[in-house]
């Protein structure tokens, strides 16, 4: 399973993304991201250009509430050359944006609402939306589990694994401890992605922000 860390916190990317990913460099992580708010378009763009030549993937997730700004958020994804799109509701939109691009795209399924980004839906919604996106030709779907309101975490991942069949699925938001990782493993997630459990030091408590993604990684 994929650790992806979010160089972000409370759904933005942090001011002083940069000089946390020049910090962390030691730790070889595989998979990093940001989200399309916090910093301006220029910082996103040497962002991912640094990512990419550290060899890692580039994740760029799409928080932004209204169709617009999450349209022109995929469009700054595909401009600066993201790996992966994460996010969104637009999927056909999104799709038409990204096409000829070399950019994967991972829709939201369920109904995410507000920011931070909170999840409603139902499992069969959930696996009906999933089922739908990868015909449509998405790589997979980002689910935010831990930030449902309407259904059990877990279950929705189990829901949007029938979905997806056999594409990824990656989930996002609150996952917080070694436990939620081993759950979100046993119910057939691909990925996840952690952000403000290790920048706030929720993950392993006393451990500096090092120490933290130390110990998520010890967990995959």
């Amino acid at each position: 399973m994929d650790f992806i860390f979010m160089l972000t916190r409370q759904d933005r990317t942090v001011p002083d993304c940069l000089a946390v990913l020049e910090e962390i460099v030691p730790l070889g992580l595989r998979h990093i991201g940001f989200k399309d708010v916090g910093v301006d378009a220029q910082t996103l763009h040497l962002l991912n250009q640094r990512i990419k030549a550290l060899g890692a993937v580039s994740y760029l997730e799409v928080v932004a509430t209204s169709p617009d700004t999450a349209l022109h958020s995929a469009r700054i994804g595909r401009e600066i050359g993201v790996d992966r799109l994460l996010g969104g509701t637009q999927v056909a939109e999104t799709l038409e944006i990204l096409a000829g691009s070399k950019v994967d795209y991972y829709p939201f399924p369920g109904t995410p609402t507000g920011h931070p980004t909170q999840l409603g839906g139902d499992e069969l919604q959930v696996e009906a939306h999933c089922a739908a996106f990868i015909a449509q030709g998405c790589a997979g779907v980002d689910l935010l589990a831990y930030r449902a309101f309407e259904a059990d975490p877990l279950a929705l991942v189990r829901a949007a694994r029938r979905g997806v069949q056999g594409k990824t699925l990656i989930c996002a938001g609150g996952v917080d401890s070694p436990a939620r990782i081993a759950a979100l493993r046993e119910a057939g997630a691909d990925g996840f992605t952690v952000g403000s459990a290790a920048f706030d030091g929720t993950f392993a408590p006393g451990e500096t922000l090092t120490g933290q993604l130390k110990a998520i990684l010890s967990c995959v």
